[in-house]
């Protein structure tokens, strides 16, 4: 399981230190913004939505490695998606970070989201990994009010 949770830990690194994503997206037709107080995380949120569609997705913003992880694997799973499967999506990473510690979930059916199963454990961060996901749901909803995890 240490091996899972290294690989898990590289993942999450490796996005912090080379976010996917990273910009303001020209051309967006719906934004959101979003804080963490708790954290300071501060980001937007950028979508370019074709019909029901995600076309393409991008953030911008700065946080702790977690935050900023989580938009990045965010973003690089979301695009071309619909905004039905972003949502899904949403509640799915939302179970995964906020379930009991016995709680599995299917592997392949969260991919790389899976890195932050184990944020669970430490309660102060699921708001670091969720801020990005509740900053999309803004967005894709059309809100105009930032996003705040408190």
């Amino acid at each position: 399981m240490s091996d899972l949770r290294e690989l898990y830990q590289e993942v999450i690194l490796d996005h912090n230190k080379r976010p996917r994503n990273f910009q303001k997206l020209e051309g967006a037709n719906r934004t959101a913004e979003g804080y963490n107080p708790l954290c300071g995380d501060q980001l937007m949120v950028y979508l370019r939505m074709e019909d029901d569609m995600i076309k393409d997705i991008s953030f911008q913003g700065s946080g702790c490695a977690i935050s900023k992880a989580s938009a990045s694997i965010m973003t690089a799973t979301l695009k071309g998606k619909t905004k039905a499967e972003a949502e899904v999506l949403f509640e799915t990473f939302h179970k995964m970070v906020t379930a009991d510690l016995g709680v599995t979930f299917d592997q392949l059916e969260v991919g790389k989201l899976a890195a932050f199963s184990g944020v669970r454990e430490f309660p102060v961060r699921v708001k670091c990994a969720t801020l990005p996901w509740h900053t999309l749901h803004a967005a894709l909803e059309g809100k105009r009010e930032a996003v705040s995890t408190e």
